[in-house]
């Protein structure tokens, strides 16, 4: 399964900014394979017996928690989630504390998602197991990005060439980040729309096509990926009201057949219906919306797979 020399085994995995297109293809490979468990009647297996997960959570999750924790049982390890309500930290436990209290524990792998910018970073400065990044506030969220790219390759068949439109609050977006940096290293044509106040500074370099108006973004685009407004990171002010927003930016099907007749829809969830994305449009032939989650779980499986045993030692059975 192994991709010649390339090999993640105890790498952290941070972000995609400094991920090598290599690996990501590498991830992206072992997802396929991994993909075909999650479709079995049995889909546990003993590959990773014996390995402890932690998935340390300082934000709300759904889908990222949810597929981390099946994705170390449906490979054998022993797994444990622990959410900021019930740890110590409502007792006043710093960060730094709290790594090194699981770390105590033996754990090998710590995923973890966290408000502040650099939380990954600072937990694999701090204690020793692996740490994956499942979220660190608006800077990046790596497996989103991955799975992203995995439902791009499964329905389009490639990634490099594709013109690919970004549309929504880029600039509270950590899934933004890491599709950016993603899909610019796998060759795709990247272009990213909404409102002036949302599109941060780092957009401005080469191989980043920006768009005041979606309709030029969304113009015979392959791929149109739809990022929630992220209403509770926002101050006031970003942009007039919810329904203007809508009306302005809001992907229904009218802007959509600006896009090629067999544009792939995606959203990384939760959906604001209305909003960001009509529902007749989240809900068509043309959405891989469900389908993401799926391939997230079996991304995620082929990252703890990845890190904990290289590539080697792979067991289908139960």
């Amino acid at each position: 399964m192994n991709k010649g020399q390339v090999s993640l085994r105890g790498k952290n995995i941070l972000g995609l900014e400094n991920m090598l297109a290599s690996e990501m293809e590498l991830v992206l490979d072992t997802a396929k394979e991994m993909k075909h468990i999650i479709d079995r009647d049995i889909k546990k297996v003993p590959t990773l017996r014996g390995k402890s997960i932690i998935n340390l959570f300082f934000e709300p999750s759904t889908r990222t928690r949810t597929s981390f924790e099946l994705a170390g049982k449906y490979l054998g390890a022993d797994v444990v989630n622990i959410t900021t309500s019930a740890s110590s930290v409502v007792k006043g436990e710093s960060l730094r504390d709290t790594l090194m209290t699981v770390e105590a524990m033996g754990v090998d792998v710590i995923v973890m998602r966290h408000e502040a910018e650099g939380a990954a970073q600072y937990a694999s400065n701090t204690v020793s197991p692996i740490i994956i990044n499942a979220g660190d506030g608006a800077h990046e969220h790596p497996t989103q990005g991955l799975l992203d790219m995995f439902t791009i390759r499964q329905y389009k068949g490639r990634i490099e060439g594709l013109k690919v439109a970004i549309v929504g609050d880029i600039l509270h977006s950590r899934v933004a980040r890491s599709n950016i940096w993603g899909l610019k290293k796998m060759g795709a044509e990247i272009h990213v729309a909404g409102p002036q106040t949302l599109l941060p500074r780092f957009l401005d370099q080469a191989g980043i096509h920006v768009h005041n108006r979606v309709e030029d973004a969304l113009d015979e685009a392959d791929v149109v990926n739809v990022l929630r407004i992220q209403l509770e990171r926002q101050k006031k002010g970003l942009f007039p009201s919810a329904r203007e927003y809508a009306r302005i930016f809001g992907i229904n099907q009218a802007r959509l057949a600006l896009a090629k007749p067999d544009a792939l829809i995606m959203h990384p969830g939760p959906m604001n219906r209305g909003l960001e994305i009509a529902p007749d449009v989240a809900y068509s032939e043309k959405s891989a919306i469900q389908e993401q989650v799926k391939n997230g779980l079996a991304v995620r499986m082929a990252l703890l797979y990845l890190v904990l045993m290289g590539g080697k030692n792979i067991e289908t059975t139960a």
